[in-house]
């Protein structure tokens, strides 16, 4: 049987090409991953916000897979209503599937948390509108941004095409010897194959999406396997 150990139902944007192909690359023996998708083509607050009203149907279709968590897969779907948006969303889901959900923000919000980086620099593909909305979310639950920047593109197909070099590049062109961590935001940009790269080069530790999504869905399975290649979060947490 699939999933022996524990099934992930996975919820993304109907634009993502790179979370489910991360994930698939690193889980462990015994863990599987099953997939629903959610119209969305345009990264922009609108298309986001209507987005997440549709969740709760994906959801639905998970169950049925007998899944054991449900992660919704979408950084700026999670954060884009504020503070409380994702804990709602995740209590709206679960009140409906009576199955365990957790979003790719609460993930970033815990792996920022189990890292004691209080003081951290992101990196978005978005635009600054989103931008300026992930600073809010990640201010009011009391970490620092030092710096946000995106490279303003609202295609999500687009984000997904980009090559892991770019986010490296950018990456270490805004580094800041202040910062606690490095945060690159979005499940549709690619970064599992240069996480160690950047954590050798800058000497902290750094958080994805997918990567942070990964490692709470692992926990709440309770599949406590390190994935050395993931970085410090994945290897030491």
């Amino acid at each position: 049987m699939y999933g022996w150990r524990g099934r992930i139902g996975l919820i993304v944007p109907s634009s993502n090409t790179t979370m489910e192909m991360e994930l698939y690359s690193a889980l462990p023996e015994g863990v599987s991953l099953h997939v629903a998708r959610m119209p969305l083509k345009e990264v922009t607050e609108e298309e986001l916000l209507k987005m997440s009203a549709l969740a709760v149907d994906s959801a639905k279709l998970l169950k049925d897979a007998n899944v054991d968590l449900i992660l919704y897969g979408c950084t700026s779907g999670s954060f884009i209503g504020g503070k409380d948006f994702e804990s709602e969303l995740e209590e709206k889901i679960e009140s409906e599937v009576n199955v365990p959900v957790v979003t790719t923000s609460a993930a970033v919000l815990e792996a920022l948390s189990a890292l004691d980086a209080q003081r951290v620099i992101v990196l978005t593909p978005y635009t600054d509108e989103i931008n300026e909305r992930e600073r809010e979310f990640l201010e009011a639950n009391d970490f620092e941004v030092l710096d946000i920047r995106g490279m303003g593109i609202t295609d999500n197909t687009k984000i997904g095409k980009m090559e892991p070099y770019e986010a490296y590049r950018l990456a270490k062109a805004m580094f800041m010897d202040e910062a606690d961590a490095l945060f690159i935001s979005c499940t549709n940009f690619r970064t599992f194959e240069i996480i160690e790269a950047l954590e050798e080069d800058l000497g902290i530790p750094v958080v994805t999406s997918n990567q942070a999504s990964l490692w709470l869905a692992l926990r709440e399975l309770e599949v406590r396997e390190s994935i050395p290649w993931l970085g410090e979060l994945l290897r030491e947490y």
